[in-house]
């Protein structure tokens, strides 16, 4: 498929101006929050386990991990892009975690950017997510492209997002949703690896997940309102009146992460289940685990600690892991299997 210069360097600019508004400019949900600070956990002032025991590992699509933590999908396709994504792939490699990167769309459209997703080497023990945007199935992508983007990656499965908003919201965005449904099912179908769907900030509510789960998808990532709200990152990068006004009237637009947990677990029990959105610390990790989550994602924290240096990095992932230990420590809880089933979440009245 041959895509003009011109398109992809636009992409290319596209990618570099969501990592400055993110860094420099205040897009966070201004009154949505993720949901999760309505919960609070029974303080157990005697727990009866030793700390040094307390178990976090989980596995999760067939990949061990020893939190319960994916590094969110982020970024890629420039220079400062490519150090984050090393940076962020040896944190992963270290700690055992889970990592997706940003949208490859880029990489198919040049493919001289794709070494600013080849992580792998710096990560070869941990899942890997590829990443593209589920309405590119709509414009000319399919299985080829797909496969592409994972062998770049050498990833484990392939996250397709769903951006009705932030298309609605970028200049020149892509808006023809229709019939994606029926492709994203057929790419199950023929995909070597899973297909794990996820919103990039608005949710994915109980409805929705139940049809996508009928469809062939093997996971899903909720990513849920009470974060970043890229309405307002797209608001921020606007060429005119119009879509800025958009943007900040549609900024706290969403179902909340804690919403879109518990009312997935109703309809599909099962299905292997991410929780983003919001996300900014283990605390916040730990109540997405005891809603009924599998793994939990965060970005901003992880993209802020990865643009000051590797060090802080480090640092960010070993507060991460202390504070989700710490949960099941002063709850009584030694594993993760424990604190979904103890009770010990309680909702505030």
């Amino acid at each position: 498929m041959k895509i003009s210069t011109n398109y992809s360097t636009a992409t290319e600019s596209r990618k570099a101006d969501h990592i400055r508004i993110c860094l420099e400019e205040d897009v966070q949900c201004r009154q949505t929050t993720s949901g999760l600070e309505r919960y609070h956990f029974d303080h157990c002032c005697l727990p009866e386990i030793d700390r040094d025991e307390i178990d976090i590992s989980t596995t999760f699509l067939g990949k061990v991990m020893n939190a319960p933590l994916l590094i969110s999908s982020m970024t890629g396709g420039t220079p400062e892009a490519k150090t984050i994504n090393c940076r962020l792939a040896k944190v992963a490699q270290h700690y055992r975690l889970a990592m997706g990167v940003g949208s490859q769309r880029v990489a198919v459209e040049n493919p001289q950017v794709s070494d600013t997703f080849a992580v792998r080497k710096y990560a070869p023990d941990i899942l890997l997510l590829a990443n593209l945007g589920a309405i590119q199935l709509n414009y000319n992508y399919g299985l080829d492209e797909c496969l592409r983007v994972v062998d770049i990656l050498e990833a484990d499965a392939l996250i397709l997002h769903l951006n009705p908003l932030q298309e609605c919201i970028q200049p020149k965005g892509d808006t023809n949703f229709r019939g994606i449904l029926d492709k994203i099912s057929n790419l199950c179908s023929k995909l070597p690896v899973p297909v794990i769907v996820k919103e990039v900030g608005n949710g994915i509510s109980a409805k929705m997940a139940e049809k996508l789960i009928s469809a062939g998808v093997t996971a899903i990532d909720v990513a849920g309102a009470g974060g970043t709200s890229w309405a307002l990152v797209e608001s921020e990068r606007a060429d005119n009146v119009l879509q800025r006004r958009l943007g900040r009237t549609f900024a706290d637009w969403g179902v909340p992460t804690a919403e879109c947990i518990t009312g997935i677990r109703q309809v599909v029990p099962d299905v292997p289940l991410i929780a983003s959105g919001g996300l900014r610390d283990g605390v916040d990790v730990a109540k997405a685990i005891a809603l009924g989550a599998d793994i939990a994602g965060l970005a901003m924290p992880f993209l802020q600690a990865a643009t000051s240096s590797e060090a802080t990095l480090y640092d960010l992932a070993k507060v991460l892991i202390a504070e989700i230990s710490t949960v099941l420590f002063c709850t009584g809880n030694a594993t993760l299997e424990q604190l979904k089933h103890s009770g010990s979440l309680q909702k505030a009245q």
